[in-house]
């Protein structure tokens, strides 16, 4: 197979181990060059995937789209983000990332692309679906970087600063989209990301490793020490078949089962100020394009202090992600009570709240996808994320499709819409009591 059509975007090979001289150069600084990159290349995906959610007010009166037909674009595109992430992380766990991520990147620009030529609610539909299969081609990378190249121990720190890729990529695609549809109409809030794809695209190519042996290093076991038995380092780097990854690895998993359906609420409440934030802050509240991109802004950027703090302590508490993750939901509730009491004309109040919301809404989205990787082998990790990722986007599904189908109605109010965000939070707090004791298997 390696010398077929696709050996081009296979793992590369093992290469004859380097020096030891060059591999204590060489390993810290190919470390940060692969959380760098990745960083980038995910904040990227971001601004060709969430632009839409930021101009569908302006799309819906150009084309004259009715709330439910943008819930339905919403809801497309989160089914197939989600599938696309569970079928392209059992693909990029035999793939290199330094082909697959860059890949994914051009096929979802060009998708913008087309999407911002197009005027039609069937082709937008087929577009923005298709937009987010490929979508699915840049979490599963990552995660299979990352895994190589840093150990369990330090996961939960390394992967809160990597996490940060959300907040950077959330927060700049409310303000890109929503300035370059004021300034220069809708269509060039999807041209503007595209063009930005692309360039990223290339710098990811020449950017990106695959494994620490493609380049002549130790695995990442043998290099920090956590692993000194020979033949568990050797079994550990064994390619899996697709059955052992799929099968045993993940669907006969439990803990992965039970992140994945908390999975489900929390993305929820993840997604409902992004998504329909700015369309709350605009009909229930009565505030511009401009603030509700500003909204978004907020609400991204108020999760990167909190990210970094709560990965670093779910180090320290053994790996418990779990638990950790349980506690941030708490506050939620009470933001979003306060959103939902909050009359029109206190704009700076839903603001501030929903920081709130982002500040302790993005631990836990960072630390069920770790927990994924601490409960199954670094060889499935794009696998587990996928399908816990999966259930993330059955979850924005059923908020897009069911908020814009409600919100079609005449007796429908965007309370209503809060309401079924706060419930979404208590039933992920009741599915995370769980795994409050949960720590990583390996």
């Amino acid at each position: 197979m390696r010398n077929g059509l696709l050996s081009w975007i296979l793992p590369k090979s093992p290469k004859p181990l380097l020096p030891e001289s060059e591999v204590r150069s060489l390993y810290p600084k190919f470390r940060w060059r692969i959380l760098e990159a990745t960083f980038l290349g995910y904040s990227v995906f971001y601004t060709v995937r969430n632009n839409f959610p930021v101009v569908s007010k302006e799309i819906g009166q150009a084309l004259s789209y009715s709330q439910e037909q943008i819930g339905n674009i919403l809801a497309i595109t989160a089914i197939s983000y989600g599938i696309g992430k569970f079928l392209m992380g059992a693909l990029s766990d035999r793939s290199n990332p330094k082909v697959f991520m860059p890949l994914g990147l051009v096929l979802t620009g060009i998708c913008n692309v087309c999407f911002g030529a197009s005027s039609d609610y069937q082709t937008h539909l087929i577009l923005w679906g298709l937009n987010g299969l490929f979508q699915g081609m840049g979490w599963p990378p990552c995660g299979r970087s990352l895994g190589h190249w840093f150990s369990v121990k330090e996961r939960g720190a390394k992967f809160a600063i990597w996490n940060i890729a959300h907040n950077v990529g959330g927060g700049l695609v409310g303000v890109i989209a929503a300035y370059s549809a004021s300034w220069f109409g809708w269509r060039n809030a999807f041209y503007i990301p595209a063009a930005i794809s692309f360039l990223t695209a290339i710098y990811l190519y020449f950017r990106l490793l695959d494994t620490p042996q493609s380049v002549g290093l130790p695995s990442i076991e043998e290099y920090t020490g956590t692993e000194t038995d020979p033949s568990k380092v050797s079994e550990s780097e064994r390619e899996l078949s697709f059955k052992e990854i799929f099968i045993d690895l993940v669907l006969l998993n439990k803990y992965i089962w039970v992140f994945a359906l908390a999975n489900f609420f929390v993305y929820i409440v993840r997604y409902s100020l992004t998504d329909w934030g700015p369309s709350y802050l605009k009909f229930a509240k009565g505030a511009s394009l401009e603030k509700g991109g500003i909204s978004t802004l907020i609400y991204e950027f108020a999760g990167i202090g909190s990210t970094l703090l709560v990965g670093w302590y779910s180090d320290k508490v053994g790996g418990k992600r779990g638990l950790v993750s349980l506690v941030c939901m708490v506050p939620i509730l009470f933001a979003l009570f306060g959103i939902l009491l909050l009359p029109p004309g206190y704009l700076w109040a839903d603001l501030t709240l929903f920081g709130v919301v982002g500040f302790f809404i993005y631990p836990p989205v960072m630390l069920l996808g770790v927990a994924g990787l601490d409960f199954t082998s670094k060889k499935a990790v794009g696998t587990a994320a996928g399908f816990i990722g999966l259930f993330g986007y059955l979850g924005r599904t059923a908020l897009s499709k069911g908020l814009g189908w409600m919100s079609s109605f005449s007796w429908f109010r965007w309370e209503y819409s809060i309401s079924i965000i706060f419930v979404s939070a208590i039933l992920a707090i009741i599915l995370l009591a769980f795994t409050w004791n949960w720590k990583p298997k390996h």
